[in-house]
Formats: C-alpha cells, sequence, structure tokens
C-alpha cells in the first residue's frame, strides 16, 4: 500500500482538475481513464477477479487522497463500495466471474439503485416490482429510481425491486429481491444529470426500467432477502467516511494554515491570535478521531469471518460528516473572503462536504439506529471483546 500511495498522490496532484470538473459538472474521459489504469475500480476486488485485493485497511488509507476531489471520489465509492458491492459480499462465484473482471478494470461502471420518488432511507417502501416470467427463467422489472450516483455511466446495476413470494404457510407476501441488471439487457433508460449543489462533477440521475428482462440467475442472494443485501452494503461503506473526511480535512488545515501564516492584521499574523489557533486545534482535533475511528473500525472489518461493525460504522459516518462540516465551516471563517470567492478552493470543499450528512442514509436514521442498537451495549461489548480475543 505504502508503494501504491505516490502513483495515487501524484496522479490527483498533477492531473485532476478539481476546478474544471466542477464548473463543466463533468469528469473528463482521460482522468477517468487514469483511474482506471491505476485500478482504483477495482480497489477491493479480488486479484484472481483481475482487482487490487486490498484490505478495508488500505482501501481506507487510499480514501484519504482520493476524497481531495469530492467528485472523484463519490463516482468511485458508488462504483465500489456500494454499486458492485452485493456481487461481492453476497454474489455467487458464477456472478463473480461474469462481472467482476470488467468492473475491476472500469471497463464497466456499476451503480446501486435503492432510492426513489416515495422511499428513501425507508428502504422496505420501495415500489419497483419485479415479476416472475411464465416459464420461470427470468424477472420483468419495472419502476423507476431517483437520484443514482453514476446511473448515467453505469453498464452493470444493483436494483432493489418488490418480487411476490409464497410463504411456508401458503400465503402470498410483497418482499425486497435485488438483482444484477445489465444495461444491455434492453428497457434501461436514464434522465439528463441533476445540477448539484456540490460533488457536480459526478453523474447523478434518474434510472428507469421498463419491461427489463433479468434472468433468474441475476438474482443476488435469495428472491426475498433483498433488504438483508442491501443493508450490508450500506453497513459495509459507510466506514470509508472517516478516512475520506480526514484527509479532506488535513488537505484543509495545511492550505488554511499556508494563509493564516502570511495574512496578517493588525501588524500580527493571524496564525498568532488564541482564536485562530482555536480553530486550527477543533480541525486537527476532529480529523485524529475521524482517523482513528475510521482505521480502528476498518481493523476490525478485516478479523476472520464477517464480523458485525454496523454500529461503528454507523457511528464513523456520523461523526465525520458533522466534524467535516464543522471544520470546513471553521476555515472559511479564518479564510475571511478569500474563502468565499470561486476563484478559490476553499467554498468547493463547503459544497462538496455537505453531502457527507445526507448518504448513505440522514443523520437523523443512523442517530436513531444508534440509540435503539445501544440499549443492547452489554451484548455489544461481549462481541466486541470476543472479535479481540478477549475473555468476557
Amino acid at each position: 500500500i505504502n508503494q501504491f500511495v505516490g502513483p495515487v498522490e501524484k496522479f490527483f496532484s498533477e492531473e485532476v482538475d478539481s476546478k474544471k470538473i466542477d464548473q463543466d459538472a463533468k469528469i473528463p474521459p482521460e482522468t477517468l481513464k487514469g483511474l482506471k489504469n491505476l485500478g482504483l475500480f477495482g480497489m477491493q476486488i479480488p486479484e484472481e477477479y483481475g482487482g487490487l485485493g486490498l484490505s478495508n485497511t488500505m482501501y481506507a488509507r487510499l480514501g484519504e487522497i482520493i476524497s481531495l476531489d469530492g467528485s472523484v471520489a463519490v463516482t468511485l465509492a458508488a462504483h465500489q463500495a456500494i454499486g458492485l458491492k452485493g456481487i461481492l459480499i453476497a454474489g455467487t462465484d458464477e456472478q463473480k466471474a461474469k462481472y467482476l473482471p470488467k468492473l475491476a478494470s472500469g471497463e464497466h461502471i456499476a451503480a446501486f439503485c435503492l432510492t426513489e420518488p416515495g422511499s428513501g432511507s425507508d428502504a422496505a417502501s420501495i415500489q419497483t416490482r419485479a415479476t416472475m416470467s411464465e416459464d420461470g427463467k427470468s424477472f420483468l422489472l419495472n419502476g423507476s429510481k431517483i437520484w443514482i450516483s453514476n446511473g448515467g455511466l453505469a453498464d452493470i446495476f444493483t436494483v432493489f425491486a418488490r418480487t411476490e413470494i409464497v410463504d411456508n404457510d401458503g400465503a402470498k407476501k410483497d418482499k425486497i429481491t435485488a438483482f444484477i441488471v445489465e444495461r444491455a439487457f434492453g428497457g434501461v433508460t436514464n434522465g439528463k444529470p441533476e445540477d448539484k449543489l456540490g460533488i457536480r462533477g459526478s453523474n447523478t440521475c434518474e434510472v428507469h426500467f421498463e419491461n427489463t428482462k433479468v434472468p433468474v440467475e441475476n438474482v443476488i442472494g435469495e428472491v426475498g432477502g433483498g433488504f438483508k443485501v442491501a443493508m450490508n452494503i450500506l453497513n459495509s461503506g459507510r466506514f470509508s467516511m472517516g478516512s475520506a473526511s480526514a484527509g479532506m480535512i488535513k488537505k484543509l488545515i495545511e492550505m488554511t494554515a499556508e494563509y493564516a501564516c502570511t495574512r496578517k492584521q493588525f501588524n500580527k499574523k493571524l496564525s498568532d491570535f488564541g482564536l485562530i489557533q482555536e480553530k486550527f486545534t477543533l480541525m486537527a482535533v476532529k480529523a485524529y478521531v475521524m482517523e482513528s475511528m475510521a482505521y480502528l473500525t476498518a481493523g476490525m472489518m478485516d478479523r476472520p469471518g464477517v464480523p458485525d461493525c454496523s454500529v461503528e460504522a454507523a457511528m464513523v459516518k456520523v461523526f465525520s460528516s458533522e466534524g467535516a462540516w464543522i471544520c470546513v465551516s471553521e476555515a472559511l471563517q479564518v479564510l475571511g473572503g478569500l474563502g468565499y470567492m470561486k476563484d478559490y478552493p476553499y467554498e468547493r470543499y463547503l459544497r462538496d462536504s455537505r453531502v457527507l450528512l445526507i448518504f448513505e442514509a440522514s443523520m437523523n436514521t443512523l442517530l436513531t439506529y444508534c440509540k435503539s442498537e445501544l440499549l443492547h451495549l452489554p451484548s455489544i461489548l461481549e462481541h466486541r471483546l470476543l472479535l479481540f480475543g478477549h475473555t468476557v
């Protein structure tokens, strides 16, 4: 990973024009090509399928660098942390062999299709429907998804839809099923890219499915087991927000400190004022805690088996997204009018960081989840102690 950090840092400092990406609301093809050549579309895909096979800890480390451009970070995360994650954690060997190599190389880009006009954090309320064909060999998929990152770029979609299943008692019920859907199946269209406040270069749009024929072998997990798949995907991706936020804040501290050490007011450098020093203290502490939480959680996730770190991942997301917003706001106070001008990158950091409070479940949803889980604190602590090999 240390050998890999250098080339990625060099690419982001020399080849990624964040100002142009933000202004044009598009990542240039040559930048995407460079990301693919570096292997960044296959960071966590096993080497046997053409990926880099990075651990969660290594993925978090690269996330610190990739977060220097919000649009690129979201494009890669939407592809990897959620778009193809279902295939990675719940797919069959056949599904992995068929889809992962092209996803690892970036020849195919992935998207995660859960949110709908009438459902967001309440994933169980989706209305997109998949109906089994008479011969039992495929499903017909109909419905629309909104705010889909990579929706206009993707070749492969992880789609969640209602399916009718028959319970053991013979009763028919609607349950959610996860599907791997290829754009090439037909009936897949997307709207124009959304004009967003921040992360403007990432592609976000509506995706529509009209009588899209999906083979039964493209079900991820079991028919009716899609809700669990969705939650596992989202839980496994949240931890990386900690290192990404920390990487962004550390860069912001560096740039803001350079200004504070040269700008003079009342015959003193800004950096000599106690109130300014307090702002840097706050930013440094927040970045340190973000890193600590993210890497502790990543280390837990890298342990043998499939440890349940959903509470920790939710905590990382809550603390880091709130902390990033506070830090950027404090930095703008130090920068004054300079931080408000489009000619400088600081205001873009503010706009880009705001989405962290919304991404992958709203703050209210996650706080409610954390509080409900912590009612079971003794059993959670017991589980964590066992995870680290301690006797209870």
